[in-house]
Parts: C-alpha cells; sequence; structure tokens
C-alpha cells in the first residue's frame, strides 16, 4: 500500500485520472487514516498548509478528518465513580478506582467459573455461587458486629456496593407476556413484551427497604447510655462508671462483649427507646423471616432428598410424638413442644429434621392415594384421610418449633433446596432474605443483652 507522501508526489499523474479514480484515492486515504491514533491528526503533508496538495485551494480532495465523539463510560464505571481516558484505561476516581474495579471483576468471575478456579466446569451452578457470595459478603461486613453500634463506613460502602452489583441480575430476571404495539399508520400488531418476573416484582423492593431500615436502626446508635466489655473483662469505656456486667447468656458464647449500664439503670427516655428499636427489628425480622419461607416453599424438592425420605413416619417422628399426633382429639403443638423438653438449639434442630422428614412421608403417601393430585387440592378435598392429618399437624409442629427457635439454623430440606436449586431469582431472594433475617434476629438479641443488663443494674440499686 502507498503511503500519504508518496501519494501526494504523484499527484501529476492523478490529473489524467478520471473521477472515478479520485473516489479509490479516498478510500484509499480513509482506510490509512483508520490505521492511526485516534487522537493524532493527518501528517503536516497532508493537513493542508501551504505547498501541501491537500490545501483548499488544490484542486485534489482533501483527506476527511472526523471528530470521534467521546466514548461514555459504562453504568458499572459510573457507580465505582471512575472515568476512562482516551486509550481506554481507567483513571482513578472517588470510590478507588482500579481496586474496586478489580474487586468486582474477580467477584464476577468466580460467578461465572462457579468457585472452580481451575475454569475445568468442576464448579457450582450459578445459582449456587451467587447464593454463597451473598451469604459470604454477609459474613465478613456484619460477621464481627455484636454490639450495638453504628457499621463502619468502609463496611457500609462494601456492603451497599457489591450487593447493588449482586442484586443487578434481577434486572435481566424477566418473562414475556403478550402485548400489542402501536405503529405509525395507526396499525396495531401484536408482540411479546417483557416485564420484571412476579416474585422478584414483589419481594426484591421489600427486602431492599428491610435492609435500609436495619442499617438506620445501628445508625441510631451513636451516643448511648451503655458500653461493653470485652473478652478479658476490660471497659471499652474508660469514662464509664464501673458496674458489674450482666447477661442472659450464661456461659453460653461467652466470648461476645457484655453490655454495662450504671448502677441506677437507664434512662426512661432511653429504655423506651431501645423497646421500640426492638419492636421495629422483630417486625422486620418476621418479614424476612416470612419471605424466606415462601421462596423456600415454591423450589422444589431435590429428589435426593426424596430418596432419603423414611418409608414410615412413624419411624422418623418416633413414638411418643406420633401418639400426640394421632390422637383425634383436639391437637396442639405448644403441648408436643413442652413433652419433648428441649433444651438447646441442636435438640430443636434435630426434632424439626424428623418432624421435617415424616411430615413430607405423610404427603407424599397422601398423594399416592389420591391419583397424585397436588398437596393443596388433597388437603382440602381429604380433610378425614389420616395421612393428610398427620402431614397438616406436623406442619403446625414446625411453625411452632420455628417460632419458638427463632436463630434456628437451616434445616436439612432447606439445605438441600439451596444446594440443588438452579433458579438464580429465587437462589437470590432466598439468601437476601436469609441474611437479613439473622441481622434483625442478631439485633434483638443485643438489645434484649442492653434490656437485661438494665433490669440487673436497677436491682441493685
Amino acid at each position: 500500500m502507498e503511503t500519504p507522501s508518496s501519494t501526494c508526489d504523484e499527484g501529476s499523474e492523478l490529473d489524467a485520472r478520471s473521477q472515478s479514480d479520485y473516489a479509490d484515492f479516498d478510500d484509499l486515504g480513509s482506510r490509512h487514516r483508520h490505521r492511526q491514533e485516534p487522537s493524532s491528526d493527518v501528517s503536516s503533508e497532508c493537513s493542508g498548509e501551504p505547498g501541501s496538495p491537500y490545501a483548499s485551494s488544490s484542486p485534489y480532495p482533501r483527506w476527511p478528518v472526523h471528530v470521534l465523539p467521546a466514548r461514555v463510560p459504562p453504568p458499572l464505571l459510573k457507580r465505582l465513580s471512575t472515568t476512562r481516558r482516551a486509550g481506554g484505561a481507567v483513571r482513578e476516581g472517588k470510590a478507588g478506582g482500579d481496586g474496586e474495579l478489580q474487586l468486582i471483576k474477580e467477584r464476577f468471575s468466580k460467578l461465572l467459573l462457579g468457585e472452580d478456579m481451575s475454569g475445568s466446569g468442576k464448579g457450582v451452578s450459578t445459582s449456587v455461587a451467587i447464593s454463597n457470595a451473598i451469604t459470604n459478603l454477609y459474613a465478613t461486613v456484619f460477621g464481627s458486629c455484636h454490639r450495638l453500634e453504628p457499621l463502619p463506613a468502609e463496611k457500609k460502602s462494601m456492603w451497599r456496593r457489591e450487593m447493588d452489583c449482586l442484586l443487578s441480575v434481577c434486572d435481566y430476571i424477566v418473562e414475556f407476556f403478550p402485548s400489542k404495539e402501536m405503529l405509525r399508520d395507526g396499525t396495531t400488531r401484536e408482540v411479546m413484551a417483557t416485564r420484571p418476573r412476579p416474585d422478584i416484582y414483589v419481594n426484591l423492593p421489600a427486602l431492599e427497604k428491610l435492609d435500609d431500615m436495619l442499617l438506620e436502626i445501628l445508625d441510631s446508635f451513636q451516643k448511648t447510655e451503655f458500653w461493653y466489655v470485652n473478652d478479658k473483662g476490660h471497659k471499652d469505656d474508660a469514662a464509664a462508671t464501673p458496674c458489674r456486667p450482666a447477661s442472659q447468656r450464661g456461659d453460653d458464647k461467652w466470648w461476645l462483649p457484655v453490655p454495662c449500664v450504671t448502677k441506677p439503670g437507664l434512662t426512661e427516655t432511653a429504655r423506651r427507646d431501645l423497646q421500640q428499636k426492638r419492636d421495629c427489628a422483630s417486625q422486620i425480622h418476621k418479614a424476612a423471616m416470612a419471605i424466606n419461607n415462601g421462596v423456600l416453599a415454591e423450589i422444589r424438592i431435590p429428589d435426593p432428598y426424596k430418596q432419603a425420605l423414611p418409608k414410615c413416619g412413624r419411624a422418623s417422628v418416633g413414638d411418643l410424638i406420633y401418639r400426640h399426633m394421632s390422637f383425634p382429639g383436639k391437637f396442639s403443638p405448644e403441648y408436643v413442644l413442652d413433652s419433648l423438653e428441649i433444651s438447646s438449639e441442636h435438640e430443636a434442630l434435630e426434632a424439626a429434621d424428623r418432624v421435617e422428614a415424616a411430615m413430607h412421608v405423610w404427603r407424599r403417601k397422601a398423594s399416592q392415594s389420591h391419583s397424585r393430585s397436588p398437596w393443596s387440592a388433597v388437603k382440602d378435598l381429604m380433610e378425614s384421610d389420616k395421612n393428610v392429618m398427620l402431614a397438616s399437624r406436623a406442619e403446625d409442629v414446625l411453625l411452632c418449633l420455628k417460632q419458638r427457635f427463632p436463630g434456628l439454623s437451616q434445616t436439612t430440606l432447606d439445605a438441600s433446596k439451596i444446594q440443588y436449586n438452579k433458579d438464580v431469582g429465587q437462589a437470590i431472594l432466598e439468601s437476601y432474605s436469609r441474611v437479613l433475617e439473622s441481622l434483625a434476629y442478631n439485633i434483638v438479641t443485643c438489645i434484649d443483652e442492653v434490656l437485661f443488663a438494665d433490669e440487673a443494674a436497677r436491682k441493685i440499686a
């Protein structure tokens, strides 16, 4: 290919060429111009200066120069407060620039690889990977927060930034529905439009609101009338009036900090404010738990769990629980739990696993004996069936058990559903509601600790 300078030297030959040759010449110059840097101009020989064959008075066509429009930074870079240079590099902005962008790249790389860094395709599914990412982020940000105090600015920024990226997946989870489109000539045609999936459209804004409310509760503990002592028994606040710390935990979770108040106790205003915040956090906990239970109920039971179920529900729950549940008279789930004398969360989780397994055994038997109809139809049509009655009572016992132990860990069925779930939207809703449920429960527990210490201090005074 000829260079621009050699082409300019052959100007005399171009005088004899036809107009079609000029078009070929323009195309040659345009192809060469695209090989130059975007920010550089054409050479001085072809810049239109005096003496150049490309000057305005020259009969030769001028080499066209177009100004490229400025590139608009992607939405992710806008959220990271970064800008782009002309060469495509990222200039560091207010939010950390290259460091934060690299962090986002790392997070999404792990999601795409399914947490398998070898890239051999042996990783977990996308739904499990994003569920683990939300769980691990919660453990990183709130894992060491065992006090009623504002969340550090760095952790709050990290939580909002990374959750915003993880939840952005829901913007592209849609469903199709038939619609009509109006054309310019006034006619209409049927098209398939998209809209957010109903479960995400309803639950995700509610979870984001609960998230903001929990952070507001933590931010409200700026100036308090209580303080904490560390695990060595030293006060964190040396200016506070000393008192003997009191805790309702006993020896359980002894490594957690213990709240302290002055001997007269909290003022009436502080006590009322704490109670209001506790009620608010308790309502948030119930709302998050309801969303979590609803999402888990929609996830299908995996086949490995069905295959591991016992053949008889009585063998799963034991003779004691079965006698109470099969009694034809009035049934009380509270009385069943009282007879079990559950003293720890470990025993409660074991009982929940056994009752839940028996519940699904009885549901399966009821469905098989009635033409494999859905469980809701079987329950409405065959209320007198013994298997239906046992399954309904087992469900009541399980619900009462979870209410009595609100901090109960995941049951075997819940963990199995999360492990084998393939729906990304359900995975996001389940993990997000689960971590908010845990955070709300921790706040309620911390406030109860302070109120217990206040009551003990008033008794001493």
